[in-house]
């Protein structure tokens, strides 16, 4: 009887001490959060208004439209309103939108239209490449290991970056998009990006194990390319297949329809579109690292041989002049921001008086810039098109112009109107040409870059 009751004594000790760790929330104590809760009338009002609709339309300042008319007085030449459709081919698309008003222009067309499909294709079948081979390379490390993890969490997908861009269209050339049209899998790439990485990870856990059992380089190689070949077959089952040559002709504003000429993409390129995007540089603003210097994201990149993740880190008051210098010189950057953060789409503006959510639910939110990386409440989400800015009677910034490529039906026609305190707090990177930029600040280029994971609050691709 003793034994019982010491035995019933210390599992009564276990479960008290259990209940009783630091940090635990006592019954005591959400007693007294619960009488903090004053539900009075207005609360009530509140509670029944929030649950019967949405936050957004309960919070809307409609004051700020009022502020706000949609001219500018300096914008690029553009060119229509493209639409990404369901798909994170943004950053592909803003790539694009930078060159496509200079290639019309130099035809002297009225409208143009780059084959989004075709690099889309071959930046998959790159990145699956890219991650088979980040496999091999890791194959040693536990499948645990925080890099593996990262790896086999996302094998690939259809976000990217400027130099993501950049990569492609040095090995690959563009076409236009009426030799490689859309497809309903590249306007709606979820389920594709799903069986990719099916196949994978399947792909890596075999390579996994031929490293493992000591294969020979030549063994893993002819089984990645067979996963290669596996990759391409969806590739072409769900994008068509990406010609190699091509015939194309158009016909300028007078109407004078040209000569038929064949083309490689690459010779596409180099004949017709003759940019050099070396002459781009990325600067973003990141309060979590040191200004005034230049890193570069580790393994990140989708080509095997292309160029990682590159800029230079500069406040946001500090990039505005170059981008309002460029926008002058009617050049289109290229933008990225949290552009989910206080968007009217209805209105098609970017305000951080949009909504005020601390008066309805009576609750501060404080955090900075800064504090929101950190936390991950905040990063780059969507990259656009900078193609305007207004100024007042001094010359001072008091909105900018994005074009989106959300179709002609989103924001205002397909634009969107942001203000220069928004720019400040949710604008993570642009793209400048160099001729733009002080030469202060190119001197940067020149330093050896700070490498950062990838894993780094401040990565995420534009989407």
């Amino acid at each position: 009887m003793r034994k019982l009751i010491s035995f019933l004594l210390l599992n009564l000790a276990v479960v008290i001490s259990v209940f009783s760790q630091s940090g635990t929330i006592s019954i005591e104590q959400i007693k007294e959060i619960q009488s903090s809760f004053n539900n009075d009338e207005a609360t009530t009002a509140i509670i029944n208004a929030v649950t019967n609709n949405k936050i957004n339309d309960l919070t809307i300042n409609r004051e700020t439209f009022n502020e706000f008319d949609d001219e500018f007085k300096y914008k690029v030449s553009v060119s229509g309103i493209t639409n990404q459709e369901s798909s994170g081919r943004c950053w592909m698309f803003t790539s694009y939108n930078i060159l496509r008003p200079k290639v019309m222009e130099s035809l002297n067309i009225s409208s143009f239209e780059f084959s989004t499909n075709y690099l889309f294709f071959w930046d998959m079948f790159e990145k699956s490449n890219f991650f088979l081979e980040n496999i091999i390379a890791t194959a040693d490390k536990d499948i645990y290991d925080r890099e593996i993890t990262l790896l086999f969490d996302s094998p690939v997908g259809d976000g990217g970056v400027w130099s993501s861009f950049t990569n492609l269209a040095a090995k690959y050339g563009v076409i236009p998009k009426s030799v490689m049209p859309e497809t309903y899998q590249s306007k709606n790439t979820a389920t594709l990006n799903k069986f990719l990485n099916r196949k994978l990870r399947e792909a890596a856990l075999e390579l996994r194990t031929l490293k493992s059992s000591k294969a020979s380089d030549s063994e893993i190689e002819k089984y990645k390319l067979e996963a290669l070949t596996d990759v391409y077959r969806i590739l072409v089952i769900c994008l068509g297949e990406p010609p190699t040559e091509f015939t194309w002709r158009y016909k300028d504003k007078s109407g004078n329809i040209s000569e038929e000429k064949t083309y490689t993409p690459q010779s596409f390129y180099s004949e017709v579109v003759n940019i050099d995007l070396s002459e781009y540089i990325m600067l973003m603003d990141d309060p979590t690292r040191e200004y005034y210097n230049l890193y570069e994201i580790e393994n990140d990149r989708n080509v095997m041989e292309g160029k990682n993740w590159t800029y230079i880190n500069l406040p946001a008051s500090e990039i505005k002049p170059f981008a309002l210098a460029s926008i002058k010189a009617n050049e289109a950057m290229y933008f990225s921001c949290d552009v989910a953060k206080q968007l009217n789409s209805d209105e098609g503006l970017l305000s951080v008086e949009n909504y005020n959510y601390e008066a309805l639910f009576g609750v501060k939110f404080d955090m900075d810039k800064k504090e929101r990386i950190l936390s991950r409440e905040s990063g780059s989400t969507h990259g656009m098109a900078l193609v305007g800015v207004d100024t007042d009677t001094d010359d001072n910034i008091t909105k900018w112009l994005l074009e989106n490529s959300w179709g002609a039906t989103s924001g205002n026609a397909g634009y969107l109107t942001m203000t220069d305190e928004w720019f400040e707090e949710y604008m993570f990177r642009i793209v400048i040409k160099k001729e733009f930029i002080d030469e202060n600040v190119l001197k940067i280029l020149k330093k050896t870059p700070v490498i950062l994971p990838a894993w780094d609050p401040m990565f995420l691709e534009d989407e």
